[in-house]
């Protein structure tokens, strides 16, 4: 699969799998959010160029959902590849702001907003963003961190 940043959206191709669906062939809606982590690991290590695993291995810094809001429009079914899509929405002190979805063709199949905080794994608790992760956010809000399609 793919990955692309155009100006300020990060794009990842991911094929729809049968691990991900139900008896009915398409996405069992708990997966989008499986997918929708695995879409933030890859905006870190390909757009943002910050290494997730080290971000929580060595820096021993998560990055929860703790708010999710979504609308499922579209079944997503085996065998498709669909685009997943991510915008930064908001930095805030200690959380991000995300708009996810995934798209096939023009074709719309979920939106969400997905709120992430950073989170010690020493403190349990919220800690403000780091000031060299908040400058790779910034730079993505404002689109200047293009990356043409790469293998993921």
């Amino acid at each position: 699969m793919s990955t692309e940043t155009k100006k300020d959206v990060f794009y990842s191709d991911m094929l729809v799998r049968f691990s991900h669906c139900d008896p009915a062939g398409i996405i069992f809606y708990p997966h989008y959010f499986v997918m929708f982590n695995g879409l933030v690991e890859d905006w870190f290590n390909h757009a943002l160029e910050v290494n997730y695993a080290d971000f929580i291995t060595t820096r021993r810094l998560g990055l929860p959902m703790v708010n999710i809001k979504c609308d499922f429009i579209a079944p997503s079914k085996i065998g498709e590849v669909i685009t997943l899509t991510l915008k930064l929405e908001r930095i805030g002190k200690s959380s991000i702001t995300l708009a996810v979805g995934a798209v096939l063709d023009s074709q719309t199949r979920i939106t969400a907003q997905l709120t992430l905080c950073v989170f010690s794994f020493e403190t349990k608790r919220a800690v403000p963003i780091p000031d060299d992760l908040r400058e790779r956010l910034t730079d993505f809000q404002q689109g200047k961190l293009d990356h043409p399609w790469r293998q993921a």
